[in-house]
Formats: C-alpha cells, structure tokens, sequence
C-alpha cells in the first residue's frame, strides 16, 4: 500500500478534532461491543488497515481467537449476543445504506437491545468507523500497531 496525503499533516487541527471525536464516541459503549462493530464494519469496506488495528485492539482487550474468526459469518455463529447481534445487524445495515434501504429489521432488532441514547451512540460508532475506513482506504493510510500506539 502507497500513502497518498498524509491527513495529518495536511489538516492538523481538523484531524485533531475528528480524533478526539472518534475517541469519545469510542469510550461510550462497552469496549468489546466497539471493536467488534469497528470489526465488521471495516471487513464491510475491505479496509485493511482498520481490521489490522481493531483486530489488535480486540485480542488486547481480551476477545477471543474464535469470535474474531467468526465476526464475519456473525448470523451463523452462536457465539455472539443478543445485544452483539443487533448491534452487528446495525452496523452492516448503517454500511451498506447505498444498497437499499431495507434497515427497519435491524432497527427493531436494535431497540430490543439498546436505549435510545445507546443507539445514538452505537450509531455515531459506526459513522465514525466508516470514516476512519474511507480516510485510510482513500488515502493508502497504513498505521503499525507498535507506531500508532506511540503516537
């Protein structure tokens, strides 16, 4: 992979901002429900770079070989939550949006599961998730674990 810009250096202050955004947005569900979501999310959108560092962050936080393995066949594994499930559901519905918007199934799904608040959050997750994956795909981004955790 080539870096083409470097949204760091070409926006500091906004890329600041989008991170310190990401982050909060990140703190505000369980930690192994927001991975699993940044997870699926970037398999969806075939950004490498995102599934190398939230696979990473996964198995940091403690999540399992097999759920990892699993996350995308998520239907058919029995592995996962309720609560999992539906946010999984979301998070493929809220992604895939260009391809129809047959989403209702998995917002009833979400609101067995979740409050209103918690689906706010869960949603601005995943709208933060697909950004992050449209600036490292766009942008040929690729972060080394060892060098994004210093940084």
């Amino acid at each position: 992979m080539t870096v083409k810009l470097d949204p760091y250096a070409a926006a500091p202050a906004l890329m600041k901002t989008w991170m310190g955004t990401s982050m909060a947005v990140a703190a505000s569900l369980e930690p192994s429900l927001i991975e699993l979501v940044k997870i699926r999310s970037s398999q969806i959108n075939g950004c490498a770079n995102c599934i190398n560092m939230h696979t990473t962050e996964a198995r940091a936080q403690g999540e399992t070989e097999q759920r990892i393995y699993l996350l995308s066949a998520w239907r058919e594994a029995p592995c996962y939550t309720s609560r999992e499930r539906a946010a999984l559901g979301w998070t493929e519905a809220l992604t895939r949006l260009s391809e129809g918007h047959a989403h209702e199934s998995a917002y009833e799904a979400l609101k067995d599961e979740f409050t209103e608040e918690e689906r706010v959050k869960l949603t601005l997750m995943i709208n933060v998730i697909n950004g992050w994956n449209r600036l490292a795909v766009g942008f040929g981004l690729w972060a080394d674990q060892p060098t994004a955790k210093a940084a």
